[in-house]
């Protein structure tokens, strides 16, 4: 392992994915809030401070120990989990379909000023690698983060979503698969098969919406 290239990608990455995390986390937090559920805002969770969503093993160790193992072909990785007691919000069924999509859509929102962030830059002349390849990792970061979080199993954003739009009985069923979720999805990702069924065609659809966004931008600049 290139160290030296460890080194540099960790120091292109470590904004973004900061970034990403807090907002997509302080971002589920402040949707319970203004549903009715005041649990991670009583907790400090509805904040910008990345130290409050850090989680050790699966922010740090995990995505480390898959990066070396794995020569950087493989990542994955999660932040501490926003509480939310979803009995609290004040339509439950429906408001946590809410509270669920506020963090990818942070996420989507976020990839889109990196992209604004990095046409500019461009526009304006600046050819500094590591600013350029700093913008180019938020957008990726993001993109992967909007895409994996909305993948349809709990307890990812995906599943409670599908969860709070399914049938009583139905959505009783999926949401009884939460405590196994994480597992499968770990074992789907370990696979391919959450790459190859969501993540390239979810993550090829969102750049190319990206892309259509920022195009009147790009226009201006040449």
């Amino acid at each position: 392992m290139d160290i030296a290239h460890l080194i540099q990608t960790v120091a292109i990455y470590a904004l973004p994915v900061l970034f990403a995390i807090t907002v997509h986390e302080a971002a589920h937090g402040y949707a319970a809030r203004h549903f009715g559920d005041n649990t991670a805002y009583m907790m400090g969770r509805v904040t910008l401070n990345p130290l409050k969503h850090i989680d050790p093993m699966g922010t740090i160790l995990m995505p480390l120990l898959l990066y070396f193992a794995t020569s950087g072909a493989l990542l994955f990785g999660y932040a501490k989990p926003v509480p939310v007691r979803f009995g609290h919000l004040r339509n439950p069924k429906r408001d946590m379909i809410w509270v669920a999509l506020a963090g990818p859509g942070a996420n989507l929102i976020q990839a889109l000023l990196w992209g604004v962030l990095l046409v500019v830059l461009k526009g304006m002349g600046v050819t500094e690698y590591f600013f350029l390849k700093m913008c180019v990792g938020g957008v990726l970061t993001n993109v992967v983060m909007f895409a994996f979080n909305l993948f349809p199993l709990p307890p990812l954003d995906g599943g409670r979503i599908l969860v709070g739009l399914l049938p009583y009985r139905m959505a009783e069923t999926v949401s009884r698969i939460e405590p196994w979720g994480i597992y499968v999805v770990m074992a789907l990702v370990l696979t391919g098969t959450v790459n190859s069924i969501w993540m390239d065609p979810v993550m090829a659809l969102t750049k190319s919406l990206l892309g259509l966004i920022l195009t009147p931008l790009a226009l201006l600049f040449n």
